[in-house]
């Protein structure tokens, strides 16, 4: 088998929580992201990415299968990944590459995962909920067997550090190419105290910026905006080592890194808490990737979500993920005229209209177009049981080309009947085209 040092690496880089804006390439002013910025740079910078369904267990399902979470059946938290699931772990390791598993996994049964949901993945260190197991500097993971590892430092400092640890031993001892995913909790708040808990001295980053929908609705932003920077720029801090490690290990250039998160953060301007919303404060996320498969591609201005890296990843190795519904970046010399996403099924992203599933704090579906969102909403307890309504109401429709923060909700002006009609059809049909039963649509202001 090939060695690492000739045969392409692969690191998923995954964050919890984080807004697309905070990262200085994508316009954030504060300075908190030079690695991250570094890794556009030099790779590939999707312009508009998103997650198909802001919430943390159902994207985590979509990053590990490439398909819809109502296809897997984890719509909503809670809901361990199918045990004999296909994924990126597997398929990965049934490829010859070493796997591993760092940090928070949000999709088993209960802590410690046990062996049997850990989805393929041949080295363990991670906790399925990391934000009851843990505190920002009282790390406890588990091992494959369900043995408890605690780990010093910040959290995000301790699991960048595991992750080093590992990468130096599969380089330098195993001497074999490995798949690595790696995933914080940060920037997501510490659940059992409602704070955003940055290192000491990180809250200085917050500065006088503040996005445009969070400085008009404000919600718990005042409180929590300065922390949940400070731990942005630790975080990118981790981004700066895991890069460097890679460089003195002499495979930074064989090594695909990407990084993106599972959804945004609207800090309870649009609901009581801070996802599960189909505005773009939820739904939009960064996304960068450095390494063979990306490099010097530049700036992507198609749609793609999370269900296009598990695809994306694949085709960079060679592989194939058995259903998985994600598009792959074009030639590189088709690249050098036009940025686009190869689709390999109509039930994903692209330049039509993203899908957005809604589900838990109630069940919805939204389409986010280049100019419009739409969202609908199902009645009390319907769908449930099974993440898809029969029944839906119109509750939110955005022009994004004139109102990006969203402040204006036109969904009952009747000036704009023909563009939900339009935009209802397209919903719709998106919706059967994923395999979701037939339902029905209504707009609540006739």
């Amino acid at each position: 088998m090939s060695t690492a040092a000739n045969k392409q690496n692969f690191i998923v880089f995954f964050t919890d929580q984080q807004r697309w804006d905070t990262v200085g390439t994508y316009g954030n002013p504060l300075g908190l992201t030079p690695n991250l910025d570094e890794i556009a740079r030099r790779g590939t910078m999707f312009q508009r990415a998103f997650t198909p369904q802001p919430l943390c267990a159902p994207a985590r399902s979509v990053m590990q299968t490439g398909r819809y979470p109502t296809a897997t059946g984890c719509f909503r938290n809670g809901i361990p990944l199918p045990k004999h699931a296909p994924t990126i772990g597997r398929t990965f390791s049934d490829a010859g590459y070493a796997t591993a598993y760092i940090g928070k996994w949000h999709l088993a049964s209960g802590d410690p995962v046990p062996r049997d949901e850990q989805a393929g993945y041949q080295y363990w260190l991670a906790a399925s909920e990391l934000e009851w197991t843990s505190h920002p500097y009282d790390t406890n993971v588990f091992d494959s067997d369900g043995n408890r590892s605690w780990l010093p430092g910040y959290r995000t400092d301790a699991l960048v550090d595991a992750a080093i640890r590992y990468i130096d031993r599969a380089v330098r001892v195993e001497d074999e190419p490995f798949f690595l995913f790696l995933s914080l909790l940060e920037p997501h708040h510490q659940n059992d105290v409602d704070a955003y808990l940055c290192p000491p001295g990180y809250e200085r980053y917050a500065g006088d910026w503040m996005p445009t929908d969070l400085a008009a609705l404000q919600g718990t932003t005042p409180l929590h905006l300065p922390g949940y920077l400070g731990m942005v720029k630790r975080i990118d801090e981790g981004v700066g080592r895991l890069v460097d490690a890679l460089r003195s290990l002499n495979v930074l250039d064989s090594t695909n890194l990407l990084y993106t998160t599972d959804h945004g953060c609207h800090f309870r301007t649009r609901n009581a808490e801070y996802k599960r919303s189909c505005h773009e404060a939820s739904i939009r996320i960064p996304m960068l990737a450095q390494g063979p498969y990306f490099d010097a591609r530049g700036v992507v201005q198609q749609m793609v979500s999370l269900l296009d890296v598990p695809t994306m990843l694949c085709d960079a190795a060679g592989l194939q993920l058995e259903g998985a519904v994600g598009g792959v970046l074009g030639s590189r010399s088709h690249h050098n005229q036009q940025n686009h996403v190869v689709r390999q099924s109509d039930a994903i992203s692209d330049d039509d209209g993203l899908l957005i599933q809604l589900s838990e704090a109630g069940i919805g579906r939204a389409l986010r177009t280049n100019r419009w969102k739409y969202g609908v909403l199902a009645g009390t307890d319907d769908g449930e049981a099974t993440g898809c309504a029969g029944n839906y109401v119109e509750s939110h429709l955005y022009d994004l080309d004139a109102d990006p923060a969203e402040l204006t909700n036109l969904v009952d002006d009747s000036r704009y009947e023909a563009v939900r009609q339009q935009l209802r059809s397209e919903l719709m049909a998106r919706m059967r085209r994923n395999g979701e039963p037939e339902c029905q649509i209504v707009s609540e202001y006739l």
